[in-house]
């Protein structure tokens, strides 16, 4: 997976397992926070920031620590 700048393209990836109905008040105002915080982080560093979902690490979870075993 390539690196992600777009600040619409980022919230699209993040926002997808949601599935949130799309065009929604709830929908939109989410997209709007989000899209806010990123293009004002990308100000603040002073250059586009992309963002590369494929170094996030795994999250694991301990099934044992849960009693599923």
């Amino acid at each position: 997976m390539e690196p992600i700048s777009s600040p619409q393209a980022i919230i699209d990836f993040c926002l997808a397992p949601l599935a949130l109905d799309t065009g929604s008040d709830a929908e939109r105002e989410v997209r709007r926070r989000l899209e806010h915080v990123i293009k004002t982080f990308q100000q603040r560093a002073a250059r586009p920031v992309a963002v590369d979902f494929s170094s996030m690490p795994s999250q694991v979870i301990n099934e044992a620590a849960h009693g599923y075993e």
